[in-house]
């Protein structure tokens, strides 16, 4: 059954990397430690393996710490896919359901909550953040664009990142999966990143189609929130031209969420919190990261 988007996310609870630590809280468990989750790939995308402290260059207001320690993110994550079934999408709609499939499945068997939610007419949770797949894979095969409808992607990133504030956890991570048709929505883009931000949710936006800009309100915001949010989250937009690169860019996007590292740096005993952001020493990788949610500790 579909289910309005608001009152269930707050009862249950989804290219550079420029991040506001503020998201995590002040409170922490050891104020000389922070942590990052990293992605780290190469020029073609590809997660890189085996990397130490040393590959690691974090900032926070420009001024470099200390990496100290380096390993695998194992961290479960609150994983929100958020996907356009608007009229925009009829054409595309199949290759789009071959990419959730994809992408469920490579994300499936880590543990990691995830969420499905439908952006047509207004955000519409089709499946709550599970671990289980199997819901996840029959409400994707019962995924269809909607005759007559405009897409509400602001309003989904919004209000989930609401009912985000409610669950706890060490990373969060939202997928829109959108085309470039009509938008419906009267929010504003720096009303969005702000709950964004605060959430403490990277974004990795996959969009399809060439997203000309207009200075009609929806399709305005709406190019703002997609050139804004991922980079001041910590996430990224992979701009697709055409859908038959859905499939692969969402399978290429899951080995790099899966081979996350969790980066542990010092910084000053402070209350304050910094904008922190992360880069690669070596020439050829590319990082991004965002930070945790919440105070993993030293002894995590």
């Amino acid at each position: 059954m579909r289910n309005s988007l608001w009152p269930a996310l707050l009862s249950a609870a989804i290219v550079v990397a420029s991040v506001t630590a503020g998201s995590t809280p002040a409170a922490q468990s050891n104020n000389r430690e922070r942590t990052m989750f990293v992605s780290a790939v190469d020029e073609k995308g590809e997660p890189v393996n085996d990397l130490g402290p040393d590959a690691f260059v974090i900032r926070e207001e420009g001024r470099r710490r200390e990496v100290l320690r380096v390993s695998r993110a194992t961290e479960p994550i609150d994983l929100a896919i958020m996907a356009d079934n608007s009229q925009a999408a009829t054409d595309d709609i199949t290759l789009i359901r071959e990419g959730l499939s994809k992408f469920v499945a490579a994300m499936s068997g880590q543990q990691h909550r995830i969420a499905l939610i439908s952006l047509a007419e207004r955000p519409t949770v089709l499946v709550s953040y599970t671990t289980d797949p199997a819901p996840l894979n029959a409400a994707i095969g019962r995924f269809f664009s909607i005759t007559g409808s405009g897409m509400t992607l602001l309003d989904g990133l919004y209000e989930t990142s609401r009912g985000l504030r409610r669950r706890e956890g060490d990373r969060a991570i939202f997928v829109p999966v959108v085309t470039d048709g009509t938008e419906f929505t009267n929010r504003y883009s720096k009303d969005v990143v702000r709950e964004l931000r605060e959430s403490g949710a990277a974004v990795h936006a996959v969009t399809i189609g060439r997203f000309i800009y207009t200075d009609e309100h929806s399709i305005r915001e709406r190019s703002f929130v997609l050139d804004e949010a991922p980079r001041a989250t910590g996430g990224q937009r992979i701009n697709l031209l055409a859908p038959q690169a859905v499939p692969q860019a969402l399978e290429r996007l899951a080995r790099e969420l899966s081979a996350q590292y969790k980066v542990v740096y010092g910084r000053p005993d402070s209350p304050y919190e910094w904008n922190v952001d992360v880069s690669s020493a070596r020439k050829g990788i590319t990082m991004r990261g965002a930070p945790a949610r919440r105070a993993t500790g030293a002894s995590k």
